[in-house]
């Protein structure tokens, strides 16, 4: 059972499977475990861009609101003749070119 004295032991070809297929398992389940905690921090990276996108198109939503408030006819208008002195020409006053 137990080799003599000075003998060489040499391992069996199932005790190289085992141990082969040992090493096989624990690279795996380190892989699974790596796999695991990048998808977590993927579906947190995730989470926060979806909450980044979200304030970003409320605040698109703000600026338009804010654009058109500043760009309205009336407003134009209103300021077009306090800071430029410009009116609507009369019709006597009003020219039309031809090519």
């Amino acid at each position: 059972m137990f080799p003599a004295i000075g003998a060489r032991w040499r391992p069996s070809g199932q005790l190289l499977l085992v141990i082969g297929l040992l090493l096989l398992l624990l690279g795996t389940a380190l892989a699974v475990i790596t796999s695991a905690h990048l998808t977590r921090e993927q579906y947190a990276r995730l989470q926060r861009l979806e909450q980044e996108a979200d304030q970003l198109q409320t605040e698109w939503g703000q600026l338009l609101l804010e654009e058109s408030a500043w760009s309205s006819p009336a407003r134009i208008e209103k300021l077009a003749g306090e800071r430029l002195d410009m009116r609507l020409p009369d019709v006597n006053e009003a020219e039309v070119i031809r090519p």
